[in-house]
């Protein structure tokens, strides 16, 4: 049974947060501050991470960069929940290791059917081959993405995006499709979503950046066998 770590200060909403994940099968765990957070993450290890992100003592981010530190933790999917909807701090929280996040006020059970489906892709088995397009190689069975032979440092959902979009180079997936297969929700409201992630993404991608291409007013393409070879 997976076990889901609840950070939040405000209590009312984390015995909520508690109850609706305890009814839809899951063991729980509840941290009202960041350092009691990461004192129970070493003691349970948690399948997930549902992580405020204005804390009484650290932030959030703080909590979240720590947690990614720590070979125990460091590929635990971490949830952000925070009342803050602007771009830039969602940016933030992708930097330090976010694997997505939820806007304040929230549907107990549209969190419920989040966790679900991140859960259920993280723990998806990975085919035992390596796939290479261009200086971009993709180690499946180990996890790894390389650009020109250096290991890049990617969160578990940015992988899983770089996964989908090279196992299909030329096609075009809108963003609608990418939530859906990707992170599991169907909701034209978080398309922004993909994009900030697809932003994050190229970021690291480094020389390999120009693979993932944008197809305007529709979504993105990974870059053909072809394309990519006539790359510099």
């Amino acid at each position: 049974m997976p076990t889901i770590l609840i950070v939040d200060d405000e209590a009312d909403l984390a015995r909520l947060v508690e109850f609706n994940l305890e009814q839809a099968g899951f063991q729980t765990a509840v941290a009202l501050t960041g350092e009691q957070a990461l004192t129970l993450a070493a003691r349970v290890k948690p399948d997930l991470v549902l992580l405020d992100l204005m804390l009484p003592d650290l932030s959030g981010r703080d909590v979240c960069r720590r947690l990614r530190a720590d070979p125990a933790t460091r590929d635990v999917p971490i949830v952000m929940l925070t009342a803050r909807s602007e771009e830039a701090d969602r940016v933030q929280g992708f930097e330090v290791g976010a694997d997505d996040y939820v806007t304040k006020p929230f549907s107990p059970r549209e969190l419920v059917l989040r966790v679900q489906a991140i859960l259920r892709r993280a723990g998806a088995p990975e085919a035992t081959e390596r796939v290479t397009l261009g200086p971009l190689e993709l180690d499946l069975a180990a996890h790894r993405a390389l650009v020109a032979g250096v290991e890049l440092e990617l969160t578990a959902l940015e992988f899983r995006l770089l996964h989908h979009l090279v196992a299909r180079p030329g096609r075009v997936q809108t963003r609608e499709q990418l939530l859906a297969d990707v992170w599991g929700i169907v909701s034209p409201l978080e398309t922004r979503t993909v994009d900030t992630h697809v932003m994050r993404l190229r970021e690291k991608l480094g020389v390999a950046r120009e693979l993932v291409e944008t197809v305007r007013g529709v979504g993105y393409r990974m870059a053909d066998e072809r394309r990519a070879g006539a790359r510099p």
